[in-house]
């Protein structure tokens, strides 16, 4: 285990805990941990939430990652430093799969003001890879203590998710719980009263049903602790929703956090092919320089140049939804696509994965016709290469015409063109949510939160 001196830390009451990679591919989630300590947290009559648990979202390419790259962040008022650190330190330690592979890192910020530079770091960590020697020498500048286990890759997770969601656009998500003796059995879902509230909350939850599909998209299907989730713009509507549900199955209880899902965050940084990297996340504007190609699988290959006449071959993948777009765009074509740095092979140079298409602006694009004969208007025929032409009706000849360009109707239009539902990750802005982004945090002391942000079993 790494440490750090905790005695170097203020007396200030505001604490920001961040915390990630406690979870394996077998079992466990670090959202589920987030809920055990809020109820230690809560059961404190000295502390008090300034904000919602924050569930962080991290550039979603990264090899590395947990199951869906989140960390999180409690931010609280306490009393006792020491203590709550020892504890929660404990349970994290206890409660992480690091038998199986997790290796937590757990950072702890003493203050009301996230210094500048663990902003940056964790708006960083969004879109591109950023070392754990980074985050510790972080830490360190600002005496922030921490603590690591296995190799302590969660360290950067910890970090960014304390720098993140100071304020602009997030969304909410509540989070139902099993019980241990349920780990492993089916979730028992009514999936009419899913479609019902889907409809019946709309613009408000988001990514409960894919309809083309058929697919409820609100529960996972592993052996996790986590139920279901039920994602939206307000605390109150996924709770409300959540409670609606009517499950069967007893549940441990649920926990609204506060998030960055559905937001695109992890695609704001625009992208120049000169200096990409792998793994890296963000936009490309340009234009469409090679013909789509479709290969097999469905999946389509396109070539794009930026404005700095730099190119790159971008792919759509046949689950996106988007590759009927992608095939009928043409040279020529101004559009924006969001998009993660696929690493490269000996036989293919990395590769831009799109996650949506943005046209801007359609090229003309041109058909080729035989000229008409000058007595009778039918089409003429080529006489050969180079040889003019002669109408097969009146015998008339030519051997000056040319083959005459028509302007062709395009069967797509301008506009943004997102993946199916059931293809979205888990930061992935739905169509709807355009237009809808909140500009500032709520993260004011205790008022804003709901009274029944979290709920436990006894």
């Amino acid at each position: 285990m790494t440490t750090f001196d905790v005695d170097a830390m203020s007396h200030d009451e505001i604490l920001h805990i961040g915390f990630d990679d406690t979870d394996s591919t077998r079992g466990r989630c670090t959202t589920h941990l987030a809920f055990k300590i809020t109820g230690y947290l809560l059961n404190d009559s000295d502390t008090e939430f300034l904000d919602y648990p924050l569930l962080v979202r991290l550039n979603p390419n990264i090899p590395l990652k947990t199951r869906g790259n989140g960390a999180v962040c409690l931010r609280v008022k306490v009393r006792n430093h020491k203590k709550i650190i020892e504890d929660i330190t404990q349970l994290i330690e206890e409660g992480s799969a690091i038998d199986e592979g997790a290796n937590p890192g757990i950072m702890f910020l003493n203050g009301g003001l996230v210094p500048e530079a663990v902003k940056e770091f964790g708006r960083i960590a969004m879109f591109d890879i950023l070392s754990k020697q980074k985050a510790e020498k972080i830490a360190k500048e600002n005496c922030i203590p921490y603590f690591a286990f296995g190799n302590g890759q969660g360290l950067v997770g910890s970090l960014a998710a304390i720098g993140s969601l100071e304020d602009g656009d997030h969304t909410f998500e509540a989070i139902a719980y099993r019980k241990s003796k349920n780990y492993g059995t089916t979730r028992k879902i009514d999936v009419s009263r899913v479609i019902q509230y889907d409809k019946r909350t709309f613009p408000n939850t988001f990514n409960n049903y894919d309809q083309n599909h058929r697919r409820m998209l609100i529960a996972p299907h592993g052996p996790d602790p986590v139920f279901c989730g039920i994602r939206g713009e307000s605390p109150e509507v996924v709770v409300s929703t959540l409670e609606w549900l009517q499950t069967e199955e007893i549940l441990d209880g649920y926990m609204v956090f506060r998030s960055n899902q559905g937001t695109n965050m992890h695609l704001q940084n625009e992208l120049k092919l000169s200096a990409i990297r792998v793994y890296m996340a963000g936009y490309v504007r340009g234009k469409v320089m090679r013909k789509p190609q479709i290969i097999q699988g469905g999946h389509v290959f396109f070539g794009i140049e930026d404005s700095d006449s730099f190119t790159c071959m971008a792919a759509v993948y046949e689950p996106t939804g988007l590759t009927s777009i992608a095939s009928q765009m043409e040279i020529g074509d101004v559009i924006e696509i969001g998009c993660g740095v696929r690493k490269g092979t000996c036989n293919r140079p990395p590769t831009l994965n799109v996650e949506y298409i943005y046209i801007l602006k359609l090229a003309q694009v041109y058909a080729l016709s035989n000229p008409p004969c000058k007595y009778c208007t039918r089409k003429m025929k080529s006489e050969g290469k180079n040889k003019g032409f002669q109408c097969d009706r009146c015998g008339y000849k030519d051997s000056n015409a040319k083959k005459i360009p028509i302007l062709q109707n395009r069967d797509i239009m301008t506009g943004l063109y997102v993946p199916t539902p059931k293809s979205h990750r888990h930061l992935t802005k739905p169509v709807h949510r355009y237009g809808m982004e909140k500009r500032s945090s709520c993260s004011n002391p205790g008022s804003k939160l709901i009274a029944r942000w979290f709920f436990a079993s006894s």
